[in-house]
């Protein structure tokens, strides 16, 4: 008779979420190397990648994740859920191939910009022939091929955004290069089912165990498309308080329940927040609205008490404002006062 499957409760998933983020202790790693072991970073609002790697990485600068853009160890593309992610060099392709046929069929079937094949075809070419090696600014694909056009072009042309646009200095993500051009053609015989695969490691490594419904949901594939390659890489089986069936990879960490977790900043769009990783508890399910809502589909930056969202953050005049959710000790005040003194000092 097989053994029970371990239960884990939501405590445990906020802590293995936490720590895979590297939300429990920041981390002494290349930028690179944390975008694989996070899976990523949404890059919407271009000063959320830096927030985002301050909160996570011991002596983060900013000059730091801009040279790594500028050095093409880094690069922003539209990735997993047909969303702007700052991913490692060597993700990019992998990433790219495993989300691109998907992204694509759902471009065609639902989205108002969508053209004939012929049509696409002949205007990746176009594009290709005028970038030429170098770069575009938005402006000048639209002139180029329409602004529907250029909204649909991405899915014949594999297209990275590329500094100076897209850093903290330059905020706006409208200069384009082709990605073969920028980071090289990509690997020799790489497929899709590669890219899928690598996809479920980066989901599961980033954040923790999950249903193979929340694998698909964050890569922005369908279930059934992801379930085959979960079965190859995800040999841990667990359940959830809810009864639902969670996977993980071997050996990936379980944090104790009761380790500490310290007063953390989150920015805008931050993934650990979505619905992809609610399981994990760390946006209390009341609050969600005041994070995500029609008026403010940006969503606002957060700050971490004990794992979980305790209150919301803004830059004003040179300072970090928190408004708590509700009142906090003397020590967790202490805490936050210190961790936003030098957040304000990132934002100089």
């Amino acid at each position: 008779m097989p053994a029970a499957e371990r239960v884990l409760t939501a405590r445990e998933l906020n802590r293995a979420l936490l720590a895979r983020q590297l939300l429990l202790e920041r981390a002494r790693t290349p930028i690179p190397r944390a975008l694989e072991r996070m899976g990523g970073l949404q890059a919407q609002y271009a000063p959320s990648m830096y927030v985002g790697l301050w909160s996570r990485l011991d002596g983060f600068e900013r000059d730091q994740l801009t040279r790594a853009l500028e050095r093409r160890s880094v690069v922003q593309a539209t990735l997993m859920r047909a969303t702007i992610h700052l991913v490692s060099r060597a993700d990019y392709w992998p990433l790219e191939v495993g989300v691109k046929r998907a992204r694509a069929e759902w471009t065609m079937r639902v989205a108002t910009y969508r053209m004939p094949r012929r049509q696409l075809t002949a205007a990746a070419r176009q594009l290709r022939r005028a970038l030429d090696g170098g770069a575009l600014h938005r402006k000048q694909i639209e002139e180029l091929l329409g602004k529907d056009g250029a909204r649909a072009v991405g899915m014949a042309l594999d297209l990275v955004r590329v500094p100076p646009a897209g850093t903290w200095e330059r905020r706006r993500a409208d200069l384009y290069a082709a990605a073969e051009d920028w980071l090289g053609p990509p690997p020799a015989g790489l497929t899709e089912e590669q890219g899928i695969e690598l996809l479920v490691r980066r989901r599961l490594a980033g954040f923790g165990p999950a249903t193979p419904k929340e694998v698909a949901d964050w890569a922005g594939l369908p279930v059934a498309v992801v379930e085959p390659h979960i079965e190859r890489v995800a040999t841990r089986r667990f359940r959830a308080e809810d009864g639902g069936q969670l996977v993980d990879l071997p050996r990936a960490p379980l944090p104790d329940p009761g380790t500490p977790a310290p007063v953390r900043f989150l920015p805008t769009w931050d993934a650990s927040l979505l619905v992809h990783a609610r399981r994990s508890g760390i946006l209390p399910e009341e609050q969600r609205p005041r994070i995500f809502n029609t008026k403010m589909p940006q969503s606002i930056g957060t700050f971490l008490v004990d794992g979980a969202v305790a209150g919301t953050w803004k830059l004003d005049d040179g300072r970090i404002r928190t408004e708590p959710f509700a009142k906090l000790d003397a020590r967790v005040r202490r805490e936050l006062a210190d961790e936003a003194e030098r957040l304000a000092e990132l934002h100089g």
